[in-house]
C-alpha cells in the first residue's frame, strides 16, 4: 500500500473548503512537549485515574434503548428553593417578563398557573368552542369519584396522570372537552371515620345523638375536610370543570339515586328478601363482596381482632363426632374451623356414592351439643376426599350450606346476632357471649363429653372486613337486593370489543363488533365470568351516612302477623303513601308508614355517576351533549364492582351505554407488592413528593390522622423498621435522603408515572424514577434558557410552513421533531402513554439538547448570527413544548410564554389551549433518508469519545480521518464533518481515499465492516505513562475475566448474564490489547525521558 505523508495530503480529500485547511489542535497546557516529563506525568496520574474511573461508571450505566433512564444512585442533595414573589392575586397571570432562574425549581414554576387557567375557564367546553383548532367533537370523561374520607395517594395521582393527559390532548386537539370532577360519600368509611373522631374528641358513641345530630356531625366534617382533595387535584394540574363539580350526597344527585331505585324497583328489578348477606359485626352492617379481604392462612394463625382482648386462633381444623342414634358405638366425625357455628347446625351431609356411609343412608345423628336428632342427608356436592367426607350443615352461617339446605328443604338457625354474640337459640350457657369466646367453650363442652376428636392445622381463607379488620359473619337479613342476572345478561353479551396490543401497540382488533371496547383486552375474561356467574347484589346498608332506601312498612299491615311484611316504594312519602293506599285498599289517612332505616350501599349510588353527574333523570344538554361518555378511565381492580355496575345500571336506566370505552391500568403497588394501606404506612399524598417532606413529619401525619393505637404502631414500626415497606423503602434511607423525601415537583411526577407500562403489570415507582423526571424538567429548563438567549432581543419567528432549514443538521433535528410529534399522535390514538414520554424523552434529552444544541454552539458563536438556527430553535421549543404539556403542564406553560409569538398569527392566550402539532401540519419537514444517515453520524460520534475515553484526552482536539473500502460511503459524511467534529470533541475531521495509509502512531477503530476511524495521538499523550495505566487496567480486567471462566452458575438466567459479561470483557481487553499497540508505536518514536 504506497504511503502518503500527512503533509503532501491534500486539502480536498478531507472535505473541507480551501480555507478550512486541517489544523493540529492545540493540546492540553501540560502536554506541550510531544514526550511529558517524569514530574509532569505524577502530577497527572491521579487525575487520569479520577477521570478514568468517571468515564467507566459513566459507560457502565448507559441507559438501554428504548428505555428511559432510571436516576443516578448518587445521593441526592437538596436542591436550593426559588419561589415566585410577584405579587399575584389568585386568577390573574403569573408575570413572565422577568428572568428565568438559572435552575429549574418546581415550586417556582408551578405557582399562579392553575388559579389563572380556572378563571379564564379553558377547563370548559364552553371554551373550546371557540378555538381555531375546533373540530366540532366532543369527548367526555369523568374522575373516579375518591372517597372523601381522605386524602389521595399514588395510585389516585396515576389516574389522574393519565385521565389529564388525555383530557389536555382532546383540548389541545381542538375537541369540546368535559372532564367531570367529583367525590364518594363513602358511606361506611366516612361514618367510621366522624365515629372516631366523636370518640376521641367527646368520648360519644353515634347511638348517644340523634340520626339527625350525628348527620349535622358527618357534613360539617365533610364540610371541613373534604376540600383536601379538591386541593390535590389542583396540585396535581387536573383539568377539570369545577362549575360541575358533583359529590354522591348533592341534592341532585339524591334526587337520581331515588329515581333509579324506585324505577328498578317498578321494572321488578329490586326486591327485598331474607338472605345470607356479608356482616361486619364491629360496624353492624352489611358490606359488598369489594369490601372483603380474602386472607389466606397457612394453618394455625393468631389475630388480634376488634372488641377481642386476646388473639383469636384461626388455621385449625376441629374433629367433631355426631352420634348414630341407636347405635351407641357408631359415630360420624365431621371437622369444622367454626365450631362457634355448632348451634346452629341442622343436619350432616356425605357424598351419596361415599361407601363409608352408605349403610347410614337415612338414618338420624345426635347433636353432639343438644341431643337433637338431625338428618344424614346425602348431597354430590360434598367432596367425599376431603377431610372425613361427612360436613356439618349450618344454613344460616354459610353460603354453601344455605343453598345445600335450600336443596333439601331444611330450616336455618341464626345463632350468632348483629353484634358476633350468641343468641338465644343456642341456649343459656352461650346466650350472649362473644362467638370466639364461645367458641372455646364450645371445644371444652366437647371434651368433657367426649365428642372432641382432634385439633390439626388447616390452611384456610379467612373474610376480612377490609373496613374494620373484623371476620366476616354469613348471617340471614331481610335486605334490599338488586336482580342482577337479567341485566348481567344484558352487559355479558354487549359483545364487548377488546383492544390487543401488537409490537407497536398500535392496532386494534376486534374481538366481536360490539359497543363496547375493553383495553387491555385480557380483561374481557374476568368480565365474561363474572357476569355469567353473578349473583342478586345486597343494597341494604345498616348506616346513618347515606342515600335513606326510599321504601316504606306500612304499620298497620305488619302488625296483622300474618308473616309478610308490607312495603312500598315511593320518590316521596307522598307518593308512597298513595301507592299503599291502593295496596291495602284503606285511605291514605289512616295509613301509618315507617321509612326503612337503612341507606344504600355507596357502590349504588356511584354506579349511577357516569349519568347522574351530567343532571339525569332530567333531560339536561349537558346529558344531551356529553352522555355517553367518551371513555372510562380507571383501576382495574375496580373493573367489576364499579365499572360493570355502571354498564349494568347504566344501560337499564338511560337505554344506553354509559361509555364506548374502558381503559385499566393497574394497581400501584409498594416494594413488596401489597396495596396502599394506611395501617400498613405505606400510603403518600402525592404532594409529599410533589413539595418534598421530612421524615418526622410523615410519622406526625400517622399520629394526626384516624388510625387507632394498634394501626399507629403497627404504621409507625413499618416506617421504621429495616425492611421499610412501599416508597418509603427507598424514600427514607438516610444514606440517600438524609431530608427525607426531596421536592420533586408536580411534572416530574406526572411524567413518572405515565412513563410506567401501567395497562401491564403493576406499578412499582421509586423515587429514583421521579427524580430523574426531575433532572429531565432540569434539562428543558436549561435547553429554554440557552434558546431564549439565543434568539435575542427583536427575533420575530417565521411561520412554521416557512421554515426552510438553512443546514443538514437544521433539516435533521426539523425531522426529528416532526417525527416525535407522529410518533406522540399515533400513541395518543392508541392511549398509549409510555410510548410518548419515551418520544419525548429522546427528542429533548438525545436529539435537541445532546446533539442539536451542542452541535450549534459554534455556529452561533460567529457575527453576525446566522439566521437559520435560530429559526429552528424556535420552532423545536414551540413545537417541543406543545408536544409535552399534557403531560408537564406547568413547566410546558412556564416556558412557552416566554417565546415571542408569530407575526400575524391569532396566538393561544396558553398552551393548554394551544393547537397540539400534528403529523399533517409537520410533514414537510419529515426526511427518513436523512436521519437514517445522521444515526451513521452519531456511531461516529460515539467511536470517537470512546478513543478520547480510551487514551484519556480530556481536553485535547486531535484531529480525525475517515477511511472506507467502498467508493462513495464516505460522501454521507461529507455534509456533518463540522458537526461531527463538535459532538466528537475533537479537531479537524477529513476523509482518506481509499487504498490510502493513515499516519503513523494514529489510533485506530472501526465504525462499520467498511469504515475505519483513525484518530491522532502523537503530542497528546505520554505513551510511557498511558501504557502502564492500560497494563494495570488490563490485569484487573483479565482477573475479572478469569473468575468467571471459573464460576459455574446454577441457572440458564445467570449464565445468560455470565456470557453477556464474558463478552464484554473480551470486547473491552481486545480494545486495551489495541491502545498498546498503537501506544507502542509511539513509544519507537518518542524516547523516553530516561534517554533524554
Amino acid at each position: 500500500m504506497p504511503r502518503s505523508p500527512l503533509a503532501s495530503l491534500p486539502s480536498r480529500c478531507w472535505g473541507l473548503g480551501p480555507s478550512q485547511a486541517l489544523r493540529r489542535s492545540h493540546p492540553l497546557s501540560t502536554q506541550s512537549e510531544p514526550c511529558r516529563s517524569s514530574l509532569s506525568r505524577r502530577n497527572h496520574e491521579a487525575k487520569q485515574k479520577r477521570q478514568r474511573e468517571k468515564q467507566m461508571a459513566l459507560e457502565a450505566g448507559i441507559t438501554p434503548k428504548g428505555k428511559a433512564p432510571a436516576g443516578s444512585s448518587k445521593a441526592w442533595t437538596p436542591k436550593e428553593v426559588v419561589l415566585y414573589e410577584v405579587p399575584t392575586e389568585p386568577g390573574e397571570k403569573k408575570d413572565v417578563y422577568r428572568l428565568l432562574p438559572p435552575a429549574y425549581s418546581p415550586r417556582y414554576v408551578e405557582a399562579a398557573w392553575y388559579s389563572w387557567w380556572v378563571r379564564e375557564g379553558f377547563f370548559k367546553p364552553e371554551y373550546q368552542t371557540r378555538l381555531p383548532q375546533a373540530t366540532g367533537e366532543t369527548f367526555s370523561m369523568c374522575i373516579p369519584p375518591p372517597n372523601v374520607t381522605g386524602s389521595l395517594h399514588i395510585g389516585h395521582a396515576l389516574t389522574v396522570a393519565i385521565q389529564d393527559a388525555l383530557v389536555r390532548w382532546h383540548r389541545m386537539r381542538g375537541d369540546q372537552v368535559l372532564w367531570i370532577p367529583g367525590s364518594d360519600h363513602a358511606g361506611i368509611a366516612t361514618q367510621a371515620v366522624v365515629e372516631k373522631q366523636l370518640w376521641k374528641e367527646r368520648g360519644m358513641r353515634r347511638h348517644e345523638l340523634s340520626r339527625e345530630k350525628f348527620l349535622r356531625e358527618v357534613w360539617k366534617w365533610k364540610d371541613e375536610k373534604g376540600g383536601e382533595i379538591s386541593e390535590q387535584l389542583q396540585a396535581l394540574g387536573a383539568s377539570l370543570d369545577w362549575d360541575r363539580e358533583c359529590f354522591t350526597m348533592d341534592a341532585g344527585f339524591s334526587v337520581a339515586v331515588t329515581e333509579a331505585f324506585v324505577r328498578l324497583y317498578e321494572a321488578g328489578l329490586l326486591y327485598r328478601s331474607q338472605q345470607l348477606v356479608n356482616w361486619s359485626c364491629t360496624l353492624r352492617s352489611a358490606i359488598s363482596d369489594i369490601e372483603v379481604e380474602s386472607r389466606p392462612l397457612p394453618g394455625h394463625t393468631e389475630l388480634q381482632l376488634p372488641g377481642c382482648p386476646t388473639p383469636v386462633s384461626f388455621g385449625l381444623l376441629v374433629s367433631v363426632a355426631f352420634p348414630v342414634d341407636g347405635e351407641p358405638d357408631a359415630e360420624v366425625v365431621v371437622g369444622t374451623t367454626r365450631p362457634e357455628t355448632l348451634p346452629g347446625d341442622v343436619a350432616v351431609a356425605v357424598h351419596p356414592d361415599d361407601s363409608r356411609y352408605t349403610h347410614l343412608h337415612g338414618r338420624q345423628l345426635r347433636h353432639p351439643l343438644t341431643g337433637q336428632l338431625l338428618p344424614l342427608i346425602t348431597d354430590s356436592t360434598v367432596q367425599p376426599h376431603v377431610g372425613t367426607g361427612a360436613v356439618k350443615v349450618t344454613p344460616a352461617h354459610s353460603p354453601a350450606d344455605a343453598e345445600l339446605g335450600a336443596r333439601h328443604g331444611l330450616s336455618p338457625l341464626s345463632v350468632i346476632a348483629e353484634d358476633g354474640t350468641m343468641t338465644s337459640l343456642c341456649g343459656d350457657w352461650l346466650q350472649g357471649l362473644h362467638r370466639f369466646v364461645a367458641r372455646e367453650k364450645i371445644i371444652s363442652a366437647l371434651r368433657e363429653r367426649g365428642l372432641f376428636r382432634g385439633l390439626q392445622n388447616h390452611p384456610m381463607v379467612l373474610p376480612i372486613c377490609s373496613r374494620s379488620g373484623d371476620v366476616i359473619e354469613y348471617l340471614l337479613k331481610s335486605q334490599w337486593f338488586v336482580r342482577c342476572r337479567e341485566m348481567g345478561d344484558r352487559a355479558a353479551q354487549m359483545q364487548v370489543r377488546c383492544r390487543k396490543g401488537s409490537s407497536n401497540g398500535l392496532s386494534v382488533q376486534a374481538v366481536e363488533s360490539g359497543a363496547l371496547e375493553l383495553s387491555p383486552s385480557f380483561h374481557q375474561k374476568n368480565w365474561q365470568h363474572w357476569f355469567s356467574h353473578i349473583g342478586d347484589w345486597c343494597v341494604s346498608r345498616q348506616l346513618w351516612w347515606g342515600h335513606r332506601i326510599p321504601a316504606y312498612l306500612v304499620v298497620e299491615e305488619h302488625m296483622k302477623g300474618d308473616g309478610e311484611d308490607c312495603w312500598v316504594v315511593g320518590r316521596t312519602e307522598t307518593e308512597a303513601r298513595k301507592i299503599a293506599a291502593e295496596l291495602t285498599g284503606r285511605s291514605e289517612a289512616e295509613l301509618t308508614l315507617q321509612r326503612d332505616p337503612d341507606v344504600l350501599d355507596t357502590w349504588f349510588s356511584s354506579a349511577l355517576f357516569p349519568f347522574a353527574a351530567l343532571g339525569w333523570p332530567q333531560e339536561t344538554p349537558d346529558l344531551a351533549r356529553f352522555y355517553p361518555l367518551s371513555l372510562l378511565e380507571t383501576g382495574s381492580d375496580l373493573l367489576l364492582f364499579w365499572v360493570g355496575r355502571m354498564v349494568m345500571l347504566g344501560t337499564q336506566l338511560t337505554g344506553q351505554l354509559p361509555f364506548t370505552k374502558v381503559l385499566l391500568h393497574s394497581m400501584v403497588r409498594d416494594g413488596q407488592g401489597r396495596k396502599m394501606s394506611k395501617s400498613l404506612g405505606n400510603v403518600l399524598d402525592p404532594r409529599d413528593i410533589i413539595s418534598g417532606v421530612e421524615l418526622q413529619v410523615l410519622q406526625e401525619k400517622l399520629k394526626d390522622g384516624n388510625l387507632d393505637s394498634t394501626e399507629l404502631a403497627i404504621a409507625a414500626a413499618a416506617q421504621l423498621c429495616r425492611h421499610l415497606p412501599p416508597f418509603l423503602s427507598l424514600w427514607l434511607q438516610r444514606k440517600d435522603f438524609p431530608h427525607g423525601i426531596p421536592e420533586c415537583g408536580t411534572d416530574a411526577l406526572r411524567f413518572a408515572l405515565c412513563s410506567h407500562r401501567a395497562l401491564g403489570g403493576d406499578v412499582h415507582l421509586s423515587v429514583s424514577e421521579v427524580l430523574s423526571s426531575r433532572h429531565f424538567c432540569n434539562k428543558i429548563w436549561n435547553a429554554l434558557r440557552f434558546i431564549l438567549n439565543a434568539l435575542g432581543e427583536g427575533f420575530v419567528p417565521q411561520p412554521a410552513e416557512e421554515l426552510s432549514p438553512s443546514s443538514p443538521t437544521d433539516a435533521w433535528i426539523l425531522s426529528r421533531l416532526a417525527h416525535t410529534a407522529q410518533e406522540c399522535e399515533r400513541a395518543f390514538l392508541a392511549r398509549e402513554l409510555p410510548l410518548i414520554t419515551h418520544a419525548l424523552h429522546h427528542f429533548w434529552l438525545h436529539s435537541l439538547c445532546d446533539v442539536y444544541l451542542e452541535a450549534v454552539k459554534p455556529v452561533l458563536s460567529h457575527s453576525p448570527h446566522p439566521q437559520g438556527p435560530p429559526q429552528v430553535l424556535f420552532s423545536c421549543a414551540d413545537v417541543g413544548l406543545r408536544l409535552l404539556a399534557p403531560l408537564m403542564p406547568f413547566l410546558a406553560e412556564e416556558l412557552w410564554q416566554r417565546l415571542p409569538p408569530r407575526p400575524g398569527s391569532n396566538s393561544a392566550p396558553s398552551i393548554s389551549v394551544a393547537p397540539y402539532p400534528t403529523t399533517h401540519s409537520l410533514e414537510h419537514w419529515r426526511q427518513p433518508a436523512l436521519e437514517q444517515h445522521f444515526s451513521q453520524v452519531q456511531e461516529a460520534v460515539q467511536v470517537l469519545r470512546a478513543l478520547r475515553a480510551t487514551y484519556q484526552l480530556t481536553k485535547a482536539r486531535p484531529r480525525v480521518l475517515l477511511q472506507s473500502s467502498e467508493p462513495g460511503e464516505l460522501s454521507l459524511f461529507k455534509p456533518f464533518l463540522e458537526p461531527l467534529a463538535t459532538l466528537g470533541h475533537c479537531g479537524a475531521v477529513g476523509l482518506l481515499p481509499p487504498g490510502v495509509a493513515a499516519p503513523s502512531g494514529w489510533a485506530q477503530a472501526p465504525l462499520s465492516d467498511t469504515i475505519q476511524v483513525y484518530m491522532e495521538l502523537q503530542g497528546l499523550v505520554d505513551p510511557q505513562a498511558h501504557l502502564a495505566l492500560l497494563a494495570a487496567r488490563r490485569r484487573k480486567l483479565q482477573k475479572q475475566l478469569d473468575g468467571l471462566m471459573a464460576w459455574t452458575p446454577s441457572g440458564g438466567e445467570e449464565e445468560t448474564k455470565r456470557q453477556q459479561r464474558l463478552s464484554s470483557l473480551q470486547l473491552e481487553l481486545s480494545k486495551l490489547d489495541k491502545a498498546a499497540s498503537h501506544l507502542r508505536q509511539l513509544t519507537d518514536a518518542c524516547p523516553s525521558p530516561k534517554e533524554l
